[in-house]
């Protein structure tokens, strides 16, 4: 990742800085060396953190955060690192993608030292970051990935040598796998769109500079955004490199509204509205839940119950390896056939009901709004995004909450600081809902298609309400 540097060059902007955004951006592109550098020593932490547990025993009952290698290493993983990246995107943008992402830089290295082939169509599907996601958090559910090391260093030590693979058969110097097949590749770009900060291209100045030969120094943009026609900030990784090209390229401030409201009604797309809805909203939701639902054992029980009174006794009997199904015997902890058949059929069921419990009212208010236009509902899904990224956060958090509960330590605010999250979240997304309402109708039309958006959050609230306050 270290490289030859790029040659220093001198941008209009240098010389007539725009502001504390404008030159935080300069800087970035003025110091991609010591980035690359930070880049490796998060490589480093990232490796120990997946490798060292896997190859310790596992913690047993007296293990806590400050005395147990592993359950540290599970702490910072999924306890501090994940909703920390979750959260920096809605602040800063993809920056933890272009700055600090350990599989990122590994893929840009590969890729920098690797074959350099065209970027097959297959890449390019757009469904890959739904159904990579989908894939991924199903799959971990089903081999404890929150819980245990080896299914963490299988997941993300695997999703990083594909991330080399891709580098090094694709591209020269680019994110191939970043751009097209990372899993979280989508959620980052959603969450991205509400931040408070981008990076704004002025086509005038653009074309205007064609010919300033002191403004036309070169630079790669690794996730391969067509920076002169970028709209959107969700493929940006925010890494700086561009900043200042031709005097058109500036980091500027916005408001946090500003994307989803005015841009997404060109941009959004049905693989948007499927992550939001079926992805964050429902598989993501029934992920989180199923562990503590009673449903989920009412269910398991009267599977169990059938099949025992049919004298099926197999699936309620046989195991699979632990890269397979939850498998370890030592902790009390195996997941049966009978178990793992029940686990997928509840997420199925919870993301098929939150799916439809909220894709109908937004359908409903898409109609309302005039004349049925599909691009009206993605628009109007993209206003679901801070209730779909709170629910992740709030479910990544619980983990933390766990591990420090275990660990003897409290906190009296976590359910106040919960339902405040929720309702600030739901409230921002009617927000949302009510400013693009207002841009097709007005009137009792608008008030209707809002109070129909509304109906689309009922059904996400109240799952995390059971899970936070109810079970």
């Amino acid at each position: 990742m270290t490289g030859k540097p790029a040659p220093c060059t001198v941008y209009a902007t240098d010389l007539h800085p725009g502001g504390r955004f404008e030159a935080a951006g300069h800087w970035l592109r003025r110091h991609q060396r010591l980035i690359r550098l930070l880049q490796w020593g998060v490589v480093a932490v990232y490796a120990t953190l997946l490798v060292v547990p896997s190859v310790l025993p596992l913690p047993g009952e007296t293990a806590r955060i400050w005395n147990d290698v592993t359950v540290f290493a599970q702490f910072v993983f999924w306890g501090i690192w994940w909703p920390g990246v979750l959260i920096s995107m809605l602040v800063f943008g993809r920056l933890w993608c272009g700055v600090l992402c350990p599989e990122g830089a590994l893929s840009e290295f590969a890729s920098r030292n690797g074959r350099g082939g065209a970027i097959p169509r297959w890449v390019r599907w757009p469904g890959w970051p739904f159904l990579a996601f989908v894939l991924t958090t199903v799959y971990g559910q089903m081999v404890s990935v929150y819980q245990y090391p080896k299914p963490a260093l299988l997941i993300l030590g695997g999703s990083t040598l594909a991330a080399m693979a891709i580098g090094y058969l694709y591209g020269r110097e680019k994110r191939v796998w970043c751009r097209y097949l990372c899993p979280v590749n989508g959620v980052f770009g959603l969450l991205a769109k509400l931040a408070p900060m981008h990076y704004a291209v002025d086509r005038t100045a653009w074309e205007g500079n064609a010919r300033r030969a002191d403004l036309l120094q070169g630079y790669t943009c690794a996730p391969l955004v067509p920076v002169k026609n970028m709209q959107s900030a969700s493929p940006c990784h925010m890494c700086g490199r561009c900043s200042g090209f031709r005097a058109a390229v500036r980091l500027e401030p916005r408001a946090p509204n500003h994307e989803v409201v005015e841009v997404s009604g060109r941009t959004a797309t049905r693989w948007d509205s499927l992550l939001i809805i079926v992805g964050l909203i429902g598989v993501a939701g029934g992920a989180f839940q199923w562990a503590s639902s009673p449903w989920f054992v009412d269910l398991k029980q009267a599977a169990a119950t059938w099949l025992v009174e049919r004298g099926i006794f197999w699936p309620l009997d046989t195991s699979l390896p632990w890269w397979m199904l939850t498998n370890y015997a030592a902790q009390s902890d195996v997941m049966t056939l009978l178990d793992g058949a029940m686990l997928l059929a509840y997420i199925g069921a919870v993301t098929v009901g939150l799916s439809v419990a909220v894709g109908l009212p937004l359908a409903l208010a898409t109609r309302l709004c005039g004349p049925w236009h599909w691009q009206r509902f993605h628009h109007l899904a993209h206003a679901l995004i801070p209730v779909a990224a709170c629910g992740v956060i709030l479910g990544l958090s619980a983990q933390t909450v766990t591990l420090l509960h275990q660990s003897g330590i409290d906190f009296a605010w976590i359910q106040p600081a919960r339902a405040l999250a929720l309702a600030g979240a739901a409230l921002w997304s009617v927000w949302l809902a009510g400013r693009i309402v207002a841009r097709t109708c007005r009137g009792g039309r608008a008030m209707a298609a809002t109070a129909s958006f509304l109906l689309s959050l009922v059904a996400p609230v109240t799952g995390w309400v059971l899970l936070f306050w109810l079970w």
